[in-house]
């Protein structure tokens, strides 16, 4: 049976909330158009673990291009104080790699950009912090 990051990520949920939920159809508009047949799949789904840390999680569209199980299986997410710690972590973490989307305001309402970086590792600098320097958690 394939197992999707997310199929993982709701089996070690274990009764926990999870504090964020988005489906690729709540983004669907004129400029992201989403299929009938893969609007339920999950864009963006994070899990709180402890008091700092985040399990984070999202199935890949095919609208996204080619898939494949050792590219899309996993994200390191670090997580940052402030809008401007996310900017140097990001800018750092993905020099010398591939942007595969630059940071800034996310539809699950965090600050998130998302890259692999030089060493093909898959991750994401992201901060709670909204435009007014206010957390969204």
């Amino acid at each position: 049976m394939h197992r999707t990051a997310v199929s993982v990520l709701l089996a070690f949920q274990d009764g926990g909330a999870f504090a964020k939920r988005v489906r690729f159809k709540e983004i669907s508009n004129a400029e992201f158009p989403v299929a009938e047949n893969e609007a339920n799949k999950i864009m963006h789904i994070a899990l709180p673990v402890g008091k700092t840390n985040v399990l984070i999680a999202n199935d890949v569209s095919g609208s996204m291009g080619r898939t494949n199980e050792h590219g899309n299986r996993s994200k390191i997410s670090i997580s940052a104080e402030s809008r401007k710690e996310a900017d140097k972590l990001f800018n750092g973490l993905s020099a010398g790699g591939d942007i595969e989307g630059q940071i800034g305001d996310s539809p699950w309402s965090s600050y998130t950009g998302m890259f692999r970086d030089k060493m093909a590792l898959n991750g994401s600098s992201n901060s709670t912090q909204n435009k007014t320097g206010e957390s969204n958690c």
